[in-house]
């Protein structure tokens, strides 16, 4: 699920197409074109419509992991991307995606298309009293989120870290791959107490996820599974030290990276350089002994452990790569040419080795060629 560098990149993409560069508010919404209601978080595509049609866009936001789209009038839209929701904006003239959910059609002869393969994002439409985050924590990259607030929040909690850091109601927008990134920087393992944490500890973990977001956001996230912004990629992905590099080699110390399932998070960390102290073990011991890969078998990484996944949004051939840059238009291009001239070389050379026996031996049967 993209985290908040990649809401932020989002929401920053947005901005570029669709506000004026010198202020003021944005193109009208002429209408809308919803295929999926289950998109909209109360599933009236009639309410929807008369409640932005006639609106202009005014500001384009983020909240933890959400998009906020503040519309004139004190409305706002709320966009959660989840697993697999992409946001471009498109000219209307465009193909339709067989995955679009919904569409805000523009006054100005654009269209700001959700896509969604697997259908988990959400539209929220609000008038200006209502909070959708009641209960949503500080923003880490807010300045006014100090060190000092920072361990008055982490004080009052005794959770096991990695559950602490990606709940919502204690930090908004930290998701499992930044918080393995801020743990492995500050060499806290994940199931580590809150309450174990020494003033130093809690210093560089305030640091450290800071850092790493802030890192990130200056990348455009991470490309890893679905997530694409309106402006293409991020390149995070090539810069983390430890999330899905299970069985590879820890940075700082060589040993493999460990992977275990707490709750349904997938967490990575060095169990060398991450140390579990010891009045944390016992109640960590069953969780512990599911490591990937196993204390003793080595750093070499197993097929069968490698993480799958399908084809990503810039691996795909025709509409369904909505959104790509010019370079990546170029490079698939390439790519295309390069399949087809050698398909048309191994087609020749098929033909080459069936012709070769008929022609120097005469009478020898096609089948002896190895050709039915």
């Amino acid at each position: 699920m993209p985290e908040l560098p990649e809401v932020e990149t989002v929401a920053r993409d947005l901005r570029r197409h669709l506000l004026p560069e010198g202020g003021g508010p944005g193109p009208e919404i002429a209408g809308t074109r919803i295929a999926w209601p289950g998109t909209l978080r109360d599933g009236d595509p009639a309410s929807f419509a008369a409640g932005v049609t006639g609106r202009r866009i005014e500001a384009i936001g983020r909240r933890g992991k959400q998009l906020v789209v503040d519309l004139d009038g004190g409305s706002f839209l709320t966009v959660h991307l989840k697993m697999t929701g992409q946001l471009f904006v498109v000219p209307a003239a465009l193909p339709r995606d067989p995955y679009e959910r919904a569409a805000l059609v523009l006054a100005d002869g654009r269209e700001v298309r959700f896509r969604d393969v697997r259908k988990f994002g959400r539209i929220g439409l609000y008038v200006a009293d209502d909070d959708p985050f009641d209960g949503i924590g500080p923003e880490p990259l807010d300045p006014r989120f100090t060190l000092r607030e920072f361990r008055r929040r982490i004080r009052r909690r005794r959770a096991r870290l990695k559950p602490l850091l990606v709940d919502q109601a204690f930090l908004a927008g930290v998701g499992n791959i930044y918080a393995d990134e801020a743990l492995w920087r500050s060499r806290l393992h994940p199931l580590r107490s809150a309450a174990t944490l020494r003033p130093a500890d809690e210093r560089a973990l305030y640091r450290n996820v800071i850092e790493i977001l802030a890192e990130a956001v200056e990348r455009r996230g991470s490309s890893i599974d679905d997530y694409t912004a309106p402006d293409g990629d991020g390149e995070m992905q090539e810069r983390l030290d430890v999330y899905q590099r299970t069985g590879q080699p820890c940075w700082r110390c060589g040993r493999p990276v460990r992977r275990i399932v707490i709750g349904i998070r997938a967490t990575h960390f060095c169990t060398w350089c991450q140390r579990l102290p010891a009045a944390d073990r016992p109640g960590a011991a069953k969780l512990l002994a599911t490591m990937t890969p196993r204390p003793g078998a080595g750093a070499k990484r197993s097929a069968a452990g490698a993480p799958r996944r399908g084809r990503r949004w810039t691996e795909l051939d025709g509409e369904g790569a909505l959104g790509r840059t010019v370079d990546e238009v170029a490079a698939r291009e390439r790519a295309v040419r390069t399949r087809a001239a050698a398909a048309a070389r191994r087609a020749a050379a098929r033909r080459g080795a069936g012709e070769a026996p008929a022609a120097d031996v005469p009478g020898t049967p096609r089948s002896a060629g190895g050709i039915s």
